[in-house]
């Protein structure tokens, strides 16, 4: 979910020439770029990795800014961090929310 967060939240950019600071509190998502854990995926030909769509998806919007991460400790009081994770338990707890993507990849 918060790897989906980060690739919204950039595909709703309207501006390509930014630099980037992504604040959060996923360290798969921050340490898959810090670490080198996507780009060892990448020339690997994504085998044996969880989520290669969103990954593959994310690594396009990677190459075309300058971007930053910056890790935050969950539930101490953030408010930015704090309404994102209501955002997020709601829109999982909505019966009507439906990942269509994931749903015709893997039909029942």
């Amino acid at each position: 979910m918060e790897l989906l967060a980060v690739i919204d939240a950039l595909k709703s950019l309207k501006r390509r020439d930014l630099d980037i600071l992504i604040h959060s509190d996923s360290s798969y998502v921050i340490n898959a770029v810090v670490q080198g854990w996507l780009f060892d995926w990448e020339r690997k030909g994504f085998k044996k990795t969880k989520n290669t769509d969103l990954w593959k998806d994310f690594l396009k919007l990677y190459k075309t800014y300058k971007i930053e991460f910056n890790w935050v400790k969950a539930h101490v009081g953030i408010a930015e961090n704090e309404r994102c994770d209501q955002l997020a338990k709601e829109a999982a707890e909505c019966p009507t929310e439906r990942d269509l993507i994931y749903e015709s990849k893997n039909p029942n």
